[in-house]
């Protein structure tokens, strides 16, 4: 065989067309939407962190994942909370409201870091206590994170105060509402009463 019967093109056409071509069996005609239970809030801060959860029975610090810490509002409660997912999986490793009670405490030996004590975080499923670590590039970016958590939790005490003033409200005027149906009616029985009096002198 020569070179030129080695590269022949016509060959290699001939090769090319009895390739089998195999169909998909099934085509996906539609994408599916993959919802992440954050389509009703707005990202009011976001930075990058490692985070860590303190194991009770080891008695030791584990890392749950590196990635995006965010502080999102909801646009109908006006509630904020803490949402952070772990890079490329984007599994949740942080989900929890920013209770006024939580305090930031400095991280021993650390200017970038802070600890604090969760009640409710729900980032497996079903809420559970936590004492977690988060752990910035560096320490201006922690003193941010700082700032904007505790912003995030007068927001949160703001919005119950002005729930629970909107809820007394609305219980005052439904008081002063039923006792001025009570008052009309003590008047029409009295007025009642007055004219049947006067029927009887008569």
């Amino acid at each position: 065989m020569t070179e030129h019967e080695a590269t022949d093109p016509v060959s290699q056409n001939t090769e090319a067309e009895n390739d089998p071509q195999f169909e998909p069996v099934i085509k996906l005609e539609q994408q599916v939407e993959v919802k992440t239970n954050e389509e009703d809030e707005d990202v009011l801060f976001k930075i990058r962190a490692k985070l860590f959860r303190f194991d009770k029975e080891s008695k030791e610090w584990k890392e749950r994942g590196t990635g995006d810490v965010r502080l999102l509002k909801h646009t109908a409660t006006k509630k904020v909370r803490l949402v952070m997912r772990r890079d490329k999986t984007l599994k949740v490793c942080a989900n929890h409201y920013l209770a006024p009670e939580i305090k930031l405490q400095p991280n021993v030996g650390s200017d970038r870091s802070w600890v604090y004590n969760v009640s409710a975080d729900v980032s497996d499923g079903e809420p559970v206590a936590e004492t977690l670590a988060i752990r910035f590039a560096n320490s201006e970016n922690a003193n941010l994170f700082k700032k904007e958590f505790e912003a995030a939790q007068k927001s949160n005490e703001s919005s119950a105060s002005g729930k629970d003033e909107s809820e007394s409200e609305s219980k005052e005027k439904d008081s002063e509402a039923k006792t001025e149906s009570t008052s009309n009616d003590s008047s029409k029985e009295t007025s009642s009463k007055i004219s049947d009096a006067a029927d009887k002198k008569d």
